[in-house]
């Protein structure tokens, strides 16, 4: 593991590594460290992992100095354990709309992958540490294809910004973007009129879900079925509606899209 120099003018405190076997375990480590307090916002970035992991324990590839790969911090202390699906929509939405500066097939598939038409451009992984009733800290690791013109795994669906548009992009100035976005949006939660905020960033939520509309195939553990998107509840959980006007509710893993 090496230290790479960071952007100057980068507005948030920012690590840049060479490699690392996770961003998510290097920053949990800084926090850990009881001699120095890590600000919010801080990001760890890597032009490489080694054992970077996505949702369901699934390996993500990334060529190096091609892609995005960092995680950053949160302290949301005033978010009830009840509602930490909002950090998810928070952090989706911040990717999902930096992207739409390229593309406007850019949707969010449930919880928080970032998908261009049946193609996944990013995976998310949230890891939430409750203090009492209370969110102590929120590290989100996140991977984005930029630059890479091929991929090689057996994931099956990947695709690049640069796939999509043809052009090269400056990956740390699409980072800020982000991290900005997370701050406005972070900063909303905070005020008085966090309720009707929180409303709003559902709402938005929602309109940019992958297959919002008509019908689709999905697997549970009772085997495949077409079903309709209905709503996803506040707390995360998905809700569909079958073929047979029956509704189904699932929690993180428990259904998965036929794509």
């Amino acid at each position: 593991m090496n230290m790479k120099p960071c952007p100057e003018t980068f507005p948030y405190p920012l690590i840049v590594l060479d490699e690392t076997d996770s961003t998510n375990r290097y920053i949990s480590q800084l926090c850990n460290n009881p001699q120095k307090a890590v600000a919010e916002l801080t990001t760890v970035s890597a032009e490489f992992q080694t054992a970077g992991k996505g949702q369901r324990g699934n390996s993500w590839e990334a060529e190096k100095e091609k892609n995005l790969l960092f995680s950053f911090v949160l302290y949301p202390t005033f978010l009830e354990a009840r509602c930490q699906f909002i950090l998810s929509q928070i952090i989706s939405l911040s990717i999902k709309e930096e992207l739409d500066r390229w593309s406007d097939e850019i949707t969010i598939k449930w919880p928080n992958d970032i998908y261009w038409r049946d193609k996944k451009i990013c995976g998310i992984l949230i890891e939430n540490d409750l203090s009492g009733h209370f969110i102590g800290r929120c590290i989100s690791g996140v991977g984005i294809n930029i630059n890479q013109k091929e991929f090689h795994s057996d994931a099956p669906n990947p695709v690049s910004l640069k796939q999509i548009t043809g052009k090269e992009h400056n990956r740390h100035e699409i980072l800020a973007h982000i991290l900005k976005r997370v701050q406005i949006y972070y900063n909303g939660l905070q005020t008085e009129e966090r309720n009707t905020y929180a409303a709003e960033i559902s709402a938005r939520y929602a309109r940019a879900l992958f297959r919002r509309r008509g019908f689709h195939l999905y697997e549970d553990a009772n085997g495949k079925f077409s079903a309709r998107l209905l709503r996803v509840e506040q707390d995360g959980r998905f809700v569909l509606e079958d073929e047979n006007g029956k509704e189904r509710e699932y929690l993180f893993k428990e259904v998965q899209y036929i794509l």
